[in-house]
């Protein structure tokens, strides 16, 4: 086995450590990528096995050397390896590069590094007490960082935990083997920015994302140059003619068509946004990238509105099904519209076509022979007398090692894996906490074990234009043989299964939801079956995004029913899924309310162009990401204001100032054409990432783009050229004229990504957007401005997000959902009684949030749910006052228990900081908690004694035991305290005043 390796490439390191530690032996090659030895990603080190097994990725050599792969949970070595290579490693590269660091990098770095102490805090090795691959390469990465005292002593004083590690590791035989056989030396010094080599994760972005020699790997070939000249000469002649702008898109003969679906969001809450990157943001990038290439585009998408989930949220709020779908259906269009999401259209599960639709498939499915009845047993619960679908049943999860306490009838969240209902131990019915029976209920089954040879056959095939994490799961779903699957279940809500003796029953979700897709497309077009049942002279390319859990009802459920039914029904050709966005240390929940969510996203004040920006930068691509306040205002700073913006600011104010806004003309000389070829190799790039669905990879060769402009603006120095000679002039105009064409390419390249703010710079560019358009079958840069065009108004693109807001924001959104609501003040339950105190502090703050949306957008769309809010509030608040209100026991004790919450928030914030506008407005809480806490007191205490005269001995046992009856539930359901004891006291109160009336 052979290592091709530059000098000085820390990378290098992980697979030398690997293979001593493996007691394989490899040979080190010296090598640079003019050698004409490689054939792949031009990536150093590159491990070659044999003639048919090479490695690019560093780490995936590592883990190919090193035999214990994964010694941790859930894939947390890979995790980490992904997190060293996307996060630490860029931090590290441009600290040792021997350059001025930016303050707010050298935060970032910090955060890493103190987080890397914190988990060595807890145990012997980066995951635990046991040596893995995660270790190896950490350990090599953070070893110039280490090893230079300077940067040690900046970066590392504090993290004790770190440098044990550190030099434990180090004194390894294995390991101080391979540093000699590195060439590398204990105590350096190392060569300025090659101390990493070539970057390993192509898809970071620059600064943070690589090193600056990674621009220019390998000057540009004479093909290059050559086709460099011919794309700025006849590119824009050789685009093909536009499609015209038609309401309703249907296919087109003789140009490629593109369908796009994302996974349809489920109605029970507010998307969340690794909900937005898996699916509907992933789908709009790419759709918007099929009309750059003037693909004849349709992206549908809506709400998923049947099932168990709609149905136990509508119980939770006291309304309708029905109207648990219309509140979310018009959240969800609001947060999206916000996001600029494109839909061509937007709609809906519950409706006629899609009743139609899904009873026509499966009547045609049994026809066919592909339906069975069998016997089942479900949890019933006798209070309820009904049959408990999954998600009205909770328990402890069956499966050893895990044993979540609150597991769903269909998957537990803690350990992910699936349920059967009856499996869960200590079940109860989620509506009452009724411990449920066991009962035989007769359903239908789609046999999926007949469908599974033509399935395996087409999976095979397709697969090829899947992401990684799709073929993942349908490889390990195409493990064992396929079962029968259940198609019905008893439930109201959904759509009804055409059987008279099935008449009170309904499809199960997974069948059901899939086909969406097509009447959501009959709502859009009122012809479907054009998209999905296409004539063979139409080229039709079915493209969806989701995220990995989706999977399965995409790649087996679905297919297998299309396959059954049997009628030429459209199968996918591409399934991007994703992995998961984490949230700082923990996960995104949309059931515990963990996480930051779309209507979130809006209260913040920062742009949703740079929410779109951060998150397509760490799209869970290939395994799972984490969303960090830090690095979104690291990457907004650093990427967006100081890179990119700069960069279009300055180019063209010298434009507009220098040649009063015309664009001058460009004599382009050979280095010209060389550049213009460099940049031709990132717009290929983009173009074949974006072609496979690898977005957070093409959005970094847009922004390398950028940084050529950069450097090409600072060698060329125009605002000296422009003061020389004539031929000093003709310079300065021709790099002036380049970098405005380099501004043009950047904005349509980033339409996809940032839509508004490609719009504000195209108006700055004076062009429509018809004009910026690419060729994939020859991206190139092209002149989009002729020579003399007058462009409109330079202005600054983007902001600077200061470090306090940002922690105030991470403060804003710890915990979940319902922690902030309290603290807030808002109400979110209109079933639930609050006071007129509560109900006037939600309004003040639901007006405050309406008045911020309409001063950040036009669009009704986006504001109106949040203006009914307020009406709704408004309403509330009338009869609340109209009605006398009686504060019991446990309402004093909750709030008790508030102020001193908020007293201590309050002490906290205090202590960390002088600036009072920060904790002035917890103070201001904190005296109206006191306020409500006083008057409550005095009503308790006054309902009691009014109370305590007219109590019957009848109403008072009714109380008690239906009182007692509320206790036994609650501590049934938790065993948290804080939860039940209110409730307890109230009984007890109830308890002495039942003595006292029988005394009388």
């Amino acid at each position: 086995m052979k290592i091709y390796t530059n000098d000085n490439n820390t990378a290098t390191l992980k697979l030398l450590i690997a293979a001593n530690l493996a007691n394989k032996k490899l040979q080190l090659c010296r090598a640079t990528f003019e050698d004409g030895i490689f054939t792949g990603p031009q990536v150093l080190p590159l491990l070659e096995v044999d003639d048919q097994l090479t490695f690019f990725s560093s780490n995936a050599a590592a883990q190919y050397l090193f035999p214990v792969l994964d010694l941790s949970e859930n894939g947390q070595c890979q995790q980490m390896q992904e997190w060293e290579a996307t996060r630490l490693q860029p931090a590290i590269a441009a600290v040792a590069g021997g350059k001025a660091v930016a303050s707010d990098l050298r935060q970032v770095l910090q955060s890493l590094l103190q987080m890397l102490d914190s988990l060595l805090q807890k145990h012997k090795y980066i995951l635990g007490e046991k040596l893995s691959a995660a270790d190896i390469s950490i350990w090599s990465t953070l070893y110039p960082l280490y090893y230079e005292e300077s940067l040690r002593q900046n970066y590392m004083a504090e993290c004790g935990n770190l440098i044990r590690w550190i030099n434990e590791l180090a004194a390894a035989k294995s390991i101080q083997e391979a540093v000699k056989q590195w060439g590398g030396s204990a105590k350096g010094p190392f060569g300025a920015s090659s101390t990493l080599g070539f970057p390993q994760i192509s898809s970071l972005v620059s600064p943070i994302g690589s090193p600056d020699e990674d621009l220019a790997a390998a000057g540009a070939t004479s093909e290059e140059v050559e086709a460099a000249k011919e794309g700025w000469i006849n590119g824009l002649k050789n685009m093909q003619t536009p499609l015209p702008q038609e309401k309703i898109v249907l296919p087109v003969k003789g140009r490629k068509n593109i369908l796009i679906t994302s996974a349809l969001p489920y109605v029970n809450n507010v998307p969340h946004l690794g909900n937005i990157i898996g699916c509907v943001l992933s789908a709009d990038i790419f759709a918007r990238y099929c009309r750059l290439c003037d693909y004849n585009t349709l992206y549908i998408c809506g709400t998923d509105e049947y099932g168990t989930a709609t149905e136990t949220k509508a119980l939770e709020e006291g309304i309708t099904p029905r109207e648990i779908c219309d509140k979310y259906f018009d959240i969800h269009n609001a947060v999206y519209r916000w996001f600029d999401i494109g839909f061509d259209y937007f709609g809906r599960t519950s409706t006629a076509e899609q009743t139609e639709i899904a009873q026509k498939l499966f009547l045609k499915l049994m026809d066919n022979g592909f339906v069975s009845t069998q016997s089942v047993e479900q949890l019933f619960c006798e209070k309820c007398e009904r049959f408990l679908a999954d998600r009205f049943v909770e328990g402890v999860c069956p499966h050893p090692g895990c044993l979540y306490d609150s597991a769903r009838g269909d998957q537990c969240d803690k350990c992910g894996k699936l349920i059967n209902a009856i499996e869960l131990v200590e079940p109860r019915c989620k509506v009452c906490s009724h411990k449920p029976t066991v009962r035989p209920s007769e359903q239908l089954f789609i046999e999926l074990g007949q469908l599974e040879g033509a399935l395996r056959t087409w999976a095979g095939g397709a697969e090829r234009g899947w992401s990684a994490p799709a073929r993942a799961v349908t490889r390990a779903w195409l493990r064992d043989s396929l079962r029968a699957r259940a198609v019905t279940r008893d439930l109201k809500w959904g759509v009804p299964v055409p059987i008279h003796k099935y008449a009170n029953k309904v499809f199960y979700v997974w069948f059901d939801a899939p086909i969406g897709y097509l009447s959501i497309t009959q709502c859009a077009t009122k012809q479907y079956e054009k998209w999905w049942k296409p004539d063979k002279e139409y080229d039709v390319k079915l493209y969806q995004f989701m995220a990995k859990d989706n999977v399965p009802f995409h790649v087996i459920m679905f297919p297998a029913t299309v396959i059954g039914v049997n009628e030429g029904h459209k199968l996918v050709d591409h399934i991007f899924a994703t992995e998961y966005l984490n949230y700082e240390e923990g996960k995104f929940s949309k059931s515990r309310g963990v996480g930051v969510f779309g209507t979130d996203a809006q209260e913040t004040g920062i742009p949703s162009d740079v929410w779109r920006f951060y998150l397509a930068s760490i799209r869970p691509e290939t395994s799972d990401s984490s969303f960090s306040w830090t690095e979104l205002g690291t990457r907004n700073n650093s990427e967006l204001l100081n890179n990119l913006g700069n960069f279009c600011h300055r180019s063209l104010s010298f434009c507009a100032n220098t040649f009063k806004g015309k664009v001058p003309e460009t004599k382009l000389t050979q280095a010209d054409l060389e550049l213009i070829a460099l940049v031709n190799r990132e717009v290929i790039a983009y173009v074949q990432n974006m072609e496979k669905g690898r977005l957070r990879e093409s959005l970094r060769h847009v922004m390398s783009i950028s940084r050529i402009g950069n450097q090409h603006m600072q060698s060329e120095q125009p605002w000296v050229l422009l003061k020389g000679s004539d031929e000093d002039k003709e310079r300065g105009a021709t790099a002036i004229g380049l970098c405005c064409q380099l501004v043009a390419l950047l904005c349509a390249l980033l339409a996809p990504y940032m839509p508004h703010t490609c719009r504000r710079l195209r108006e700055q560019l004076n062009l429509e957007a018809v004009a910026l358009r690419i060729n994939p079958q020859n991206p190139s840069l092209v002149q989009y401005l002729p020579t003399g065009h007058v462009i409109g108004k330079p202005e600054p693109l983007f902001a600077k997000i200061e470090p306090e807001l940002l922690d105030k924001l991470r403060a804003k959104y710890a915990g979940t959902q319902s922690d902030r609501a309290k603290q807030n003040g808002d109400v979110k339950s209109p079933a639930s009684k609050v006071t007129v105190a509560e109900l006037e502090a939600a309004i003040t703050a639901q007006g405050e949030k309406v008045r911020q949306l309409k001063a950040s957008t036009k669009d009704k769309a986006v504001w109106q749910p949040e203006v009914n809010k307020l009406l709704d509030l408004k309403k509330q608040l009338e009869a609340a006052r109209a009605t006398p209100e009686v504060t019991s026991n446990d309402s004093v004790v909750s709030l008790e228990k508030a102020v001193a919450e908020q007293g201590d928030k309050v002490r906290k914030l205090k202590a960390s900081t002088k600036d009072k506008t920060v904790w002035q407005p917890e103070v201001d809480k904190l005296l109206q908690l006191k306020k409500q806490l006083t008057a409550a007191q005095a009503q308790t205490n006054n309902a009691q004694s009014a109370n305590s005269d007219t109590d019957s001995v009848a109403s008072l046992e009714k109380a008690i035991a239906e009182q007692g009856d509320k206790v036994r539930k609650l501590k049934a359901s938790t065993k948290d305290k804080a939860v039940w004891q209110p409730e307890v006291n109230i009984l007890l109160d109830l308890k002495k005043r039942l003595s006292a009336a029988q005394a009388k």
